[in-house]
């Protein structure tokens, strides 16, 4: 499977090309199933467009979308570099990679966020990442759920987001799962 022909719009937001092509990994590193499932196994939590084959897909252009109008505007991003906007982008797209598990399972898994992070943590060796940019893109992605960070039982899971990275992947998922929010995409491509 082409697994970077889903991105391929994503992946021209990003500037770097030493991050570019740790992101082209990352994506290769993706579970199959995360291309035909939708965003929520009950769905309960997201809008129209990110439900049924396709929906987590469309969740995560979504959220990559809105980082990308974001992170465009000088008056609401100052601080972040050109690499740390990759890396958010890269963050976005990853986020949900193992929703479901690394091998599918019926339900999403509350852990999805340490899975992910794992996942890119377990395979540093393959990629080119420096180590404070492996910590910031895992932070963001493990804190990404926000409050929403406990199990049934309410046994905290992950950590709440702490620094502005964090804290803007996790704005940039919850909007994109906002049912208020209705985004048009014709063949899994947003239309613009």
């Amino acid at each position: 499977m082409d697994k970077e022909k889903y991105f391929i719009k994503e992946l021209s937001y990003i500037k770097d090309a030493r991050i570019l092509e740790n992101s082209k990994k990352m994506i290769n590193m993706i579970p199959d199933y995360f291309f035909i499932v939708p965003a929520s196994s009950t769905g309960k939590y997201h809008p129209g467009f990110a439900q049924g084959d396709g929906g987590l897909l469309r969740h995560t252009k979504a959220a990559v979308r809105i980082a990308y109008e974001i992170l465009s505007d000088e008056c609401l991003c100052t601080g972040y570099s050109d690499i740390d906007k990759d890396l958010v982008i890269i963050g976005l797209i990853m986020h949900d990679s193992l929703k479901y598990g690394l091998v599918k399972g019926k339900y999403t898994l509350v852990n999805h966020p340490i899975l992910a992070a794992n996942l890119i943590r377990d395979n540093k060796d393959k990629l080119t990442l420096t180590e404070e940019e492996l910590n910031l893109l895992t932070g963001m992605i493990e804190t990404h759920m926000g409050p929403f960070n406990k199990d049934f039982d309410g046994n905290v899971m992950m950590p709440l987001p702490k620094n502005k990275y964090e804290k803007f992947v996790h704005m940039c998922d919850l909007l994109a799962s906002k049912k208020f929010l209705d985004i048009k995409f014709s063949n899994n491509e947003i239309v613009e």
